[in-house]
């Protein structure tokens, strides 16, 4: 008898235990994780300093709800606004509600700053985004099969082409509180835009004296060889949200970090979360703070992303994928359609090569190692991909 819905369809791997960018089965068989979580596992499975935090702060205190403070908070705030060069953080939970708080944030601000009359504020977003599940969000997407069947929708966001900084300024008005986007759009496949996006959004926003927004879960903290994938253009948020690798993969944590004055208006009452900022989160947030405070896991992945993108280049420049889009340790990769495999059918062959990866769209894969990855590791990675590919073409 089944107990669990069917939400997902994961590959037929069921994991048991994980070590740095390794992980292993019920069978005893090893894999090497090239997802890392969707890059909640930016330093691996169970880092030491991470689960050392963790265990620490297990045997003192790990939830208060915000009805009382504790003294790991203001520490937590402190340090992550220090890391990311913003002035004020609201810690939450998941991604989706880190998106949440963002766009409470702007439609208040937009209504008692800007002065939008009441009920109509707008907010411009991309299509092809992926900013969580909430029907709020699914509001936000084009993809039907995150949108479809969760109607009524909520009103007020309006979808432009990624990448293309002109249509968001026909999108953009008097109403419009915000724009909304990913500096990289991980869940449609590592879509990088032209390097004048983010800093034309920035402009745009000015001018309008609108919010720019950035969704940062995936990308953020260190993922694109920076501490933000935003800092790759020079362009800085008035609001960004954090996840993912903010949790260690121990715990889940987000925040929504940004401008003093713009999450000011969520007053007492306004908006709030009982597990939000609890002691166990803020004590794994520090450590993870402290992991990325050197800059030395950015660079790390900026010299492995270098590696990641000649050896994905060549699969390509050999006819194995069609497109291979890459930013600091991440990668969108289109398997060519003339070898006759979906993404997901080329990550069940990788899986059973022992590299775990992720389809999504099609014929597209992920790559997302831990940042700590050896780099003998990407080597085998790289080319237990390339055999996998090599075979495909010959049976074709």
């Amino acid at each position: 008898m089944r107990h669990l819905a069917p939400n997902y369809q994961p590959l037929d791997v069921v994991l048991t235990a994980g070590e740095g960018a390794w992980v292993s089965d019920t069978a005893g068989r090893h894999y090497l994780d090239c997802l890392a979580g969707y890059s909640a596992l930016n330093f691996g499975h169970r880092h030491p300093a991470l689960v050392a935090a963790a265990q620490r702060q297990l045997e003192r205190l790990t939830l208060t709800s915000r009805a009382f403070t504790h003294d790991l908070l203001e520490p937590f705030a402190h340090a992550v606004t220090d890391l990311t060069g913003t002035e004020m953080l609201l810690p939450m939970n998941t991604g989706a509600e880190a998106v949440e708080t963002a766009i409470k944030a702007a439609r208040k601000w937009g209504y008692e700053v800007k002065g939008v009359p009441a009920g109509r504020a707008s907010i411009v977003v991309a299509s092809g985004a992926f900013h969580g599940r909430t029907t709020t969000i699914v509001s936000m997407s084009d993809d039907p099969q995150a949108r479809d069947g969760f109607g009524p929708y909520t009103p007020g966001f309006r979808i432009v082409p990624y990448g293309d900084a002109d249509a968001a300024a026909r999108a953009i008005d008097e109403t419009t509180v915000a724009v909304i986007v990913e500096p990289v759009q991980g869940e449609s496949g590592v879509i990088v835009p032209p390097d004048t996006y983010l800093p034309r959004l920035r402009r745009l926003c000015d001018d309008a004296g609108s919010l720019l927004v950035l969704d940062e879960i995936q990308s953020g903290l260190g993922r694109a060889g920076s501490t933000l994938a935003q800092d790759l253009t020079g362009v800085r948020a008035d609001l960004t949200t954090l996840g993912k690798a903010l949790g260690g993969g121990i715990v889940p944590v987000s925040a929504v970090v940004g401008r003093g004055d713009v999450l000011d208006v969520l007053t007492p009452g306004t908006h709030g979360s009982t597990f939000g900022g609890n002691p166990l989160a803020c004590a794994v947030g520090l450590a993870v703070v402290d992991l990325l405070r050197p800059g030395t896991l950015q660079a790390r992945a900026r010299e492995l992303g270098r590696m990641l993108r000649d050896r994905t280049d060549a699969m390509v420049a050999d006819g194995l994928l069609a497109r291979a889009r890459t930013v600091g340790l991440w990668a969108g990769l289109d398997v060519e359609s003339s070898l006759g495999l979906t993404g997901r059918q080329t990550c069940e062959l990788l899986a059973d090569a022992g590299v775990l990866a992720k389809d999504t769209h099609g014929r597209t894969i992920r790559l997302a190692p831990p940042l700590i990855i050896d780099e003998d590791d990407l080597d085998l990675a790289m080319t237990r991909l390339r055999e996998v590919l090599l075979s495909a073409r010959d049976r074709a």
